[in-house]
């Protein structure tokens, strides 16, 4: 009898165990469905952020004329895009990193406003003002770097007005309307322009210094050149043979010496005037 009461006891036991067990894998299984359907939301949920991008193409676009370097290009971009997603745009197009942009439309553009709160509609023309990466550095090489290497490449050349390029202008002869020139003396810039004077393909060409502005007006009879002085990286002059109370003079508008831009009979008194004008304002982009 009691070895049959064991047994008995022992198979109570294990079924009321059993039972005990049952409504914790219930609840297991519950708990399994509950983290699957979980995982299926945020799945979803991740996907609908990863494709957040197809939201763009329901956006009002605007389509705009960026202009850069005197290139245009064609721009399509939501009209709430803000000034800074508009620089991210331009980097793409022009690769003109956006710290380096100067935006403009009716003044420089705010970068924190959106398109449509600055009124720009479709069609609008987008002036941007910046230079490379690669233009930057040859801006940041030191200036007096810059004119010793000039002058030593001036000394192992020839004579300037004996080089064939500019003697075709020299050999013009000295204009009749250019400036008196006086040998030997240094002048303050005068408060009119310089004019009277050649460029290199012949023609008159006259030098305006606006120094409220910083700039150069180089002016000739089709159009009228306004330069930054802090862009001008070198001045170099040379005074004409037998006309030594003339120069000639150029301008370097870009990092090489081919944006040069030639000026033939500067009067020698304005020479030293004109170089510490524009090299005296050396700017850093």
């Amino acid at each position: 009898m009691a070895t049959q009461d064991g047994s008995e006891e022992v198979v109570m036991e294990t079924e009321a165990k059993s039972k005990e067990a049952e409504p914790l894998g219930e609840f297991v299984e519950k708990g399994d469905a509950e983290s699957l359907s979980d995982a299926g939301n945020a799945t979803t949920q991740d996907s609908s952020i990863s494709n957040g991008d197809d939201a763009d193409g329901k956006q009002e676009m605007v389509d705009l004329k960026i202009i850069w370097n005197k290139i245009k290009y064609d721009l399509k971009i939501p009209v709430d895009s803000t000034g800074a997603k508009l620089k991210e745009s331009i980097h793409s197009l022009t690769g003109l990193p956006p710290a380096m942009q100067k935006v403009m439309y009716k003044g420089l553009l705010p970068e924190d406003k959106t398109l449509r709160e600055i009124k720009i509609t479709n069609g609008a023309k987008i002036m941007v003002v910046g230079s490379t990466i690669n233009d930057v550095l040859a801006v940041n090489t030191p200036k007096e770097v810059v004119q010793q290497e000039v002058k030593a490449e001036e000394n192992k050349k020839e004579p300037l007005c004996r080089q064939k390029q500019h003697r075709k202008v020299l050999d013009k002869g000295k204009p009749d309307d250019i400036m008196p020139a006086v040998k030997g003396t240094k002048e303050r810039l005068p408060t009119v322009p310089l004019s009277g004077m050649y460029n290199k393909s012949g023609g008159k060409v006259r030098l305006t210094f606006k120094l409220e502005q910083d700039q150069l007006w180089i002016g000739t009879k089709e159009r009228t050149e306004k330069v930054p002085m802090g862009s001008i990286k070198n001045v170099v002059s040379e005074p004409i043979e037998g006309h030594e109370d003339y120069s000639m003079m150029a301008f370097q508008l870009g990092p090489t010496e081919a944006s040069q831009y030639w000026v033939y009979w500067v009067p020698a008194q304005f020479v030293d005037a004109i170089k510490d004008t524009v090299l005296g304002k050396w700017q850093y982009f």
